[in-house]
């Protein structure tokens, strides 16, 4: 299923509302002037709230699903819709904005 490109200025959150930044942006290929992100970047999360009593907070988080179709230096491209897994809770990364222009498979 077809789905927006995730950039750099995308708003992603963990599950308790910590704020995911990618650590390896895409410079290759840019949307809205920011570069965009791939599957093999590592996201760091910065704030989460879940307390360490309760298996947080969470610190990174990896992406499990991407484009199928689309790749730029070998990765696939990272989509609204593609799913992440938090470390070290297992909860998922929630993209709550992002650009809306430039779409991909």
């Amino acid at each position: 299923m077809p789905g927006f490109l995730i950039h750099v200025g995308a708003s992603v959150l963990c599950s308790h509302g910590g704020q995911a930044q990618a650590t390896s942006p895409n410079p290759r290929v840019t949307v809205s002037g920011q570069p965009t992100v791939t599957i093999a970047a590592p996201w760091l999360v910065a704030g989460c709230a879940l307390p360490p009593n309760a298996g947080g907070p969470c610190v990174s988080a990896q992406f499990v699903t991407a484009a199928t179709r689309v790749t730029s230096n070998g990765q696939p491209l990272l989509l609204l819709d593609s799913q992440a897994i938090c470390a070290p809770t297992g909860t998922p990364l929630l993209i709550v904005a992002s650009q809306m222009r430039a779409s991909a498979m």
